[in-house]
């Protein structure tokens, strides 16, 4: 087990150095000046922009600022966006706003997929199990913009049971329905891998011995069914923490979320490398170790799996 864990971090060393080198050469091949874009209409004068460009190493070749940028990030400096503020500032204040939202949205789609997939599995072709199956693909098939609004409309302003906006009150309990929206729209693929993964696990040899040998429902479901059925749920689910903790950008959008998709949104506009470079490689770094910790957990559900060197 240590020695799989040394190997899957020492992976981390070239998937952090090429990711970070291709999106830095997607970043330095953009067109436009993003000094000049600054200002807009009103342009400076020559000598300022040369001095912007000096700053923040733009006057250097591609190579030459990759490695101002990764001398950077071994000491702790990400960089220092166009507007002046530190890009640690900027990540330390929007990541824990998207790494909540990310949670909620996973929890909410981990419960659903698995108490709907394993009521559909246990009710197969049954009417359940048909408006299961026809809900989520609804829910699969409809943009996540369109639920948000609608989300917005009924609960928030109709209903008054949420807020319609998040803005400033992004803690736990202000995300709350931009969660339900992204868990709602996640579910539909977790669900119909629990029914097939269920449904699967019930025809194997072990559950019918089980059976065979006395015991009951209630314990051979929890025990040998649902725990042996996790592992596509897990993985699929660990997939999509990655996808939303990059940045659910149209949901922060329409829910006005000051999250990490918002910052990436505008800094892609204004052509600050430092910014999108850093915030790419945090991510890089956490859906590693994510996906570590979920391969790690597949031994725990299922002792057949061994790691071995």
């Amino acid at each position: 087990m240590f020695a799989y864990i040394v190997r899957r971090v020492l992976q981390l060393i070239p998937v952090f150095i090429g990711a970070t080198l291709l999106i830095y050469f997607l970043v330095f091949a953009m067109p436009g000046d993003p000094i000049a874009a600054l200002f807009g209409d009103k342009q400076p004068t020559p000598e300022l922009l040369e001095q912007l460009r000096a700053q923040y190493h733009l006057d250097q070749p591609f190579l030459v600022q990759y490695w101002f940028y990764l001398s950077g990030i071994f000491r702790g400096d990400m960089g220092t966006t166009f507007s002046g503020q530190s890009v640690n500032d900027v990540l330390a204040r929007t990541l824990p706003v998207t790494a909540r939202l990310a949670v909620m949205s996973i929890a909410i789609e981990f419960v659903l997929s698995i108490i709907i997939g394993t009521i559909s599995a246990l009710r197969k072709g049954k009417l359940f199990d048909h408006g299961a199956l026809m809900a989520g693909l609804v829910f699969l098939s409809v943009p996540v913009f369109v639920l948000g609004f609608v989300a917005q409309y009924f609960l928030a302003i109709k209903l008054g049971w949420f807020n319609a906006t998040v803005g400033a009150d992004n803690g736990w309990n202000g995300l709350w329905l931009p969660a339900l929206v992204l868990g709602v729209s996640l579910f539909a693929t977790s669900m119909r891998l629990m029914r097939g993964s269920v449904i699967d696990t019930m025809n194997q040899d072990w559950v019918r011995t089980a059976y065979s040998k006395g015991l009951s429902r209630n314990r051979v479901l929890p025990i040998h069914v649902l725990r042996n059925s996790l592992i596509p749920v897990i993985t699929n689910s660990a997939t999509n923490f990655g996808v939303l903790l990059v940045g659910a950008t149209v949901t922060e959008a329409v829910f006005n979320i000051p999250g990490v998709g918002n910052t990436l949104y505008h800094a892609t506009l204004q052509h600050e490398g430092p910014t999108i470079v850093s915030f790419v490689t945090v991510f890089v770094i956490l859906y590693v170790l994510v996906n570590l910790l979920v391969d790690l957990l597949y031994g725990l559900l299922d002792p057949r799996i061994r790691y071995v060197k």
